[in-house]
Order: C-alpha cells, then sequence, then structure tokens
C-alpha cells in the first residue's frame, strides 16, 4: 500500500474544515448535518471519519485554528520593537484571517464572519464549545496584553492605561467589526483600521484664545 504523504493528510483535513465551515456559515451549527459536509466535501463518510468523530469536534477544531492563527500573529508582533501600531497590526491580521478564508464564501459574501457569529451563538448552548472559546480569547487578551505592555514601554501609549482595559477593547473593536458585515455587508479591513487610527489621534479640544 503506497504511503500517504503528510502533504496529502494536511490538504484533506484542510478540505474538510472548509466545507465544515461554509456549512456552519450557511445553515448555522444544528441544522448542518453531518452527511451535508460530507456533500460539501465530496467526501466518503470513511474519508472524513478518519480526521473527525463529529460535528462537535469540527467546529472546535475551526475555532482553536482561527484563535491560534490570532494569537500567534500578536506574540510575533511583540518581540519587535517598536511592535506595530494597532491600527497596522489589527489589518495585518484580520486581513490575513479573512484573506485565507476568502474563498469560502455564502452568497457571494464572506462566509467567515458568519461563521464568527454562527460559532458564538453555539457556546450558549455547548458549554464544551464555550470553554473552548474561552482559553482561546484569554490567549488572545494576554497577547495583547503583551502588546499594550511593549507600546507603553516604548512610549506609544500612555503608561497610566490598564493593559487589561486596552486588550477587552481591541478584541471588542474587532467583534464588532465582524458582526457589522454579517449585518450590514462586506466592508475592507482598512474601515477598521481607519476608525482606530482616528480614534489615536484625539486629542482635548482647543482652548479658546
Amino acid at each position: 500500500m503506497a504511503r500517504v504523504s503528510q502533504q496529502h493528510l494536511d490538504a484533506r483535513r484542510r478540505q474538510i474544515l472548509d466545507a465544515a465551515a461554509l456549512c456552519f456559515a450557511r445553515n448555522g451549527f444544528h441544522a448542518t448535518s453531518m452527511q451535508d459536509v460530507l456533500k460539501e466535501a465530496d467526501l466518503s463518510a470513511g474519508a472524513v471519519y478518519r480526521y473527525f468523530s463529529g460535528k462537535d469536534e469540527l467546529i472546535r477544531a475551526i475555532v482553536t485554528e482561527v484563535l491560534d492563527e490570532v494569537r500567534g500573529a500578536f506574540e510575533q508582533a511583540a518581540r519587535l520593537s517598536p511592535p506595530p501600531p494597532p491600527d497596522e497590526l489589527v489589518g495585518s491580521v484580520l486581513g490575513r484571517a479573512l484573506g485565507a478564508r476568502a474563498s469560502l464564501t455564502c452568497d457571494g459574501e464572506p462566509a467567515f464572519p458568519r461563521l464568527v457569529v454562527q460559532v458564538w451563538a453555539e457556546t450558549l448552548r455547548d458549554k464544551e464549545l464555550a470553554a473552548t472559546m474561552h482559553e482561546g480569547y484569554s490567549r488572545v487578551h494576554d497577547g495583547w496584553m503583551t502588546l499594550v505592555r511593549a507600546y507603553q514601554d516604548s512610549g506609544m501609549m500612555p503608561a497610566d492605561i490598564p493593559p487589561e482595559h486596552v486588550a477587552s477593547t481591541m478584541i471588542a473593536a474587532v467583534q464588532g467589526f465582524l458582526v457589522q458585515q454579517v449585518l450590514f455587508g462586506a466592508a475592507p479591513v482598512a474601515v477598521l483600521q481607519d476608525g482606530l487610527r482616528g480614534l489615536a489621534g484625539v486629542r482635548g479640544p482647543r482652548s479658546g484664545t
């Protein structure tokens, strides 16, 4: 029997994850069956179950993959001196996450934002998924706090602002941007970048002369 290469195994796993992501984004978690995933992936049940035991494992794998990508990007940025400004960093990380999944679309719109919202909704019913999300977001939050401290050490950000508050705000900004894409349609990441850059440039009112 010919030995299957790791590259082939990785490509097949990617094929299954992308198919599941499309199904979840399009129909939601509960309305999606494993048969739907098999059909979308154009694979047999045996080929899919070799990698994943079912829908629960698929959605946790998708969530873990995305959050690990984001956390890794923040950790890499924190090692730079000085680190890139928040608007540049958010644009780079979010643009990369969206770009890597640009081929996944629902009704002509990017599927990734819809998938994110579907996952959030499912955490209200699935305690294990909620725990996976909490752990992943905690790591992303920690990455942001490390970055904020680097900004403060380099004089790019006031030292009296709690890093955890900035971290929570930056995560909320990205989450809100994704929700807006689901509600109002796709928008370039530059919109979020410009908004962050504008807010960062706000100064106190000019005193009268």
